[in-house]
């Protein structure tokens, strides 16, 4: 197990180069210039206040690397008049060796250590500004994948062991209901139906994490309580989706397995039927469950754009939004490239909990 852990951090370094060439690519060819929308140089402005937009792009130029050439070697070059002015849309294939100075050297070695630099948007680090958003955003994960595992697999259970029966017909046919309603339509509906404001049931707060009146004075529980309050509705829209699918993959799973020949033989043994379900058949069909946990790490702290731009909760979901429109990529590469490795580190963490719910599946021996 250990030399198999070892050979799978050692391959986190090759997988994670590839992640930053993809992601500064992807950076490179979206549409506009992050810069000139800052300064302004996009928009209609007077003469003088263009002079002094153009002297500050080419500053912003500077201070954030995009004066460098953006890969190691260039193959187009834009040719130039008599007056080394460029000609617009006039290129010739060349080939010129740009050395470690460029955009995707500069911005990768220091990724790679985890400094993605500062924000384009108002010049602060990028990585505290992501960490401060990381509680709200790891609390309503967290809360999510509790919830969503409590109801997904006692319900899988049961479909699995009473299939046919009234009761699973129904919750099939709900689960699917449930899990084809987009989140963005459901939490548009709590919001209109049952939010304060809304017009018909005032029962929870539209937005934000806490009331018009907090104090810090309030007690602990005052605390707990109004933002357990705040947050029924965005877990509702956050988790819904997850437990229909989750419980559709243990009834499949759970199926499978009690049909399997040592089940029968368990029963004819004459083993209670709740030791046949939950010692020997929910154990052997945990593996996809735990396939889907690995799947569910990076949402941690990647939380969820629609949740917490709808609700205004002010996580990690809702920074990438805001990345985006603003086209402040710094913060939309560190997103990806913490993401990624959340990723790497959840499918190195399900494969340690195969062997832990399968002792069957083993690392360190060789088959026959």
């Amino acid at each position: 197990m250990i030399t198999y852990i070892i050979k799978r951090v050692l391959l986190f370094i090759p997988t994670l180069i590839a992640i930053t060439l993809v992601t500064f690519g992807i950076s490179k060819l979206a549409p506009g210039d992050p810069l000139e929308l800052k300064v302004g140089l996009s928009g209609e402005n007077q003469r003088a206040d263009r002079v002094l937009s153009k002297a500050s792009y080419e500053q912003l130029r500077k201070q954030w690397n995009f004066d460098k050439p953006i890969w190691y070697w260039t193959l187009f070059d834009t040719l130039k008049n008599a007056n080394g002015e460029l000609l617009p849309n006039i290129e010739q294939i060349t080939f010129r060796w740009n050395g470690l100075e460029n955009q995707y050297h500069l911005w990768a070695k220091k990724a790679l250590l985890f400094d993605f630099g500062k924000s384009i948007k108002d010049n602060k680090d990028v990585l505290p500004k992501i960490w401060e958003r990381v509680p709200i955003t790891l609390l309503m994960s967290i809360i999510s994948i509790i919830l969503s595992y409590l109801i997904a697999i006692p319900i899988g259970i049961y479909s699995a062991t009473h299939p046919g029966s009234w009761l699973d017909r129904l919750l099939s046919t709900s689960l699917f209901a449930l899990y084809s309603l987009p989140n963005f339509w459901v939490a548009t509906l709590m919001f209109i139906y049952v939010c304060i404001g809304g017009g018909y049931l005032d029962w929870f707060p539209s937005s934000n994490l806490h009331s018009i009146d907090y104090s810090d004075s309030w007690s602990w529980f005052e605390k707990t309580n109004d933002l357990l309050w705040h947050l029924v509705l965005p877990m509702i829209v956050y988790t819904y989706g997850s437990f229909a699918y989750i419980s559709r993959q243990m009834r499949t799973a759970m199926l499978e397995v009690v049909r399997q020949d040592y089940i029968r033989t368990a029963r004819a043994k004459g083993l209670k039927e709740k030791t046949v379900i939950f010692k020997h058949a929910l154990r052997n069909s945990l593996i996809p469950i735990i396939t889907l946990l690995a799947g569910l790490l990076p949402g941690l702290l990647g939380g969820s754009i629609i949740v917490e731009s709808i609700f205004t909760i002010p996580g990690i979901g809702k920074l990438a939004f805001e990345a985006l429109t603003e086209r402040d990529y710094p913060i939309i590469m560190a997103e990806l490239i913490i993401s990624a490795v959340l990723t790497m580190i959840g499918v190195l963490f399900a494969a340690i909990l195969y062997s832990v719910a399968d002792h069957r599946i083993a690392f360190n021996t060789k088959s026959s």
